[in-house]
């Protein structure tokens, strides 16, 4: 699998994919959606899809495709190998999610959590498979959240696909069982070839979840008191905002005043009738601030002085 493009800059997300197979585009398909990583505080998150004729399906349960969490890496990659052997009656397309995307969506100002990212991402890569002219006609997820509401939500989408949301959709479905190993193997390489680009040489991340010893150890081992983690780290975890609440140096935000004065003004205003704008305008300071450190660039972070 070739992620050369999110190896180069990990901080932004990829998508790979095979081309449509010619007979996808001709007879009715099924789609099945899975995904990879969605537990650890290290490293992306993968959404996989895998879609072929309808009237295949019995050749898909006969390739052996399991959920990819019950492989092992060496089984995962065969199967993989069988995908994109397949590419004549099989199409797929995974995104990376990077971590530094992950956290910085989970902590805007608007709530989004998990879920809605989540939703989000298989969302769009149903849209691309349609999109690039694969005849999709029948759906399948592993839910994330509530089957039912998660099926009504894609139903209200895509009103003309047959949409099938499901607990452990990867176990029951060879469709998504092969998103899964997708996502899987996307995820393993993306972790296996990655670039710290702050320099650091790091022997053992061990599994990137947070009850990990050796993940635990990183964590610590390599948060910065003013710059906080790596951007291989999910910041926005529980697990890393204990440590740098913990550990890292107390931040006073330049907007924090600004912040603060702004409240004070909103209450002391609420007993007269104001335009809705003068509760959201910044105070102008007038003081000139200093070129931003490529930290924030690096992340995405940006000042907000209008809505």
């Amino acid at each position: 699998m070739d992620l050369s493009a999110f190896e180069t800059d990990n901080s932004c997300n990829c998508i790979v994919g095979s081309d449509i197979p010619e007979i996808a585009k001709r007879e009715p398909c099924w789609l099945g959606i899975d995904e990879a990583g969605r537990g650890p505080v290290l490293g992306p998150m993968v959404y996989g899809t895998c879609y072929s004729p309808i009237s295949l399906k019995d050749q898909l349960k006969e390739m052996g495709f399991a959920d990819s969490k019950v492989l092992n890496e060496e089984q995962r990659e065969k199967l993989f190998e069988k995908i994109k052997n397949s590419t004549e009656v099989l199409g797929w397309m995974i995104e990376v999610l990077s971590p530094n995307f992950i956290s910085n969506s989970m902590l805007r100002r608007s709530k989004y959590n998990l879920n809605a990212l989540s939703h989000d991402c298989a969302i769009g890569l149903i849209k691309k498979a349609l999109d690039k002219g694969a005849n999709i006609k029948e759906v399948y997820v592993d839910t994330v959240g509530d089957p039912a509401k998660y099926q009504a939500k894609l139903k209200g989408i895509f009103p003309d696909l047959d949409i099938t949301v499901a607990k452990k959709a990867d176990s029951i479905y060879p469709i998504v069982s092969a998103a899964s190993i997708c996502a899987k193997v996307a995820r393993d390489n993306a972790v296996k070839n990655w670039t710290f680009k702050e320099g650091i040489t790091v022997e053992n991340f061990g599994s990137g979840y947070p009850g990990d010893p050796a993940t635990k150890k990183f964590l610590t081992d390599y948060l910065d008191p003013v710059f906080g983690f790596p951007q291989f780290v999910r910041f926005s975890w529980s697990t890393a905002d204990l440590l740098l609440q913990k550990n890292a140096v107390s931040v006073k935000w330049e907007d924090d005043d600004d912040d603060d004065q702004n409240d004070k003004k909103r209450k002391k205003d609420s007993a007269g009738t104001h335009s809705l704008f003068t509760f959201y305008k910044s105070e102008e300071t007038g003081n000139k601030r200093s070129k931003k450190h490529s930290f924030f660039d690096e992340r995405c972070l940006k000042n907000m002085t209008h809505f």
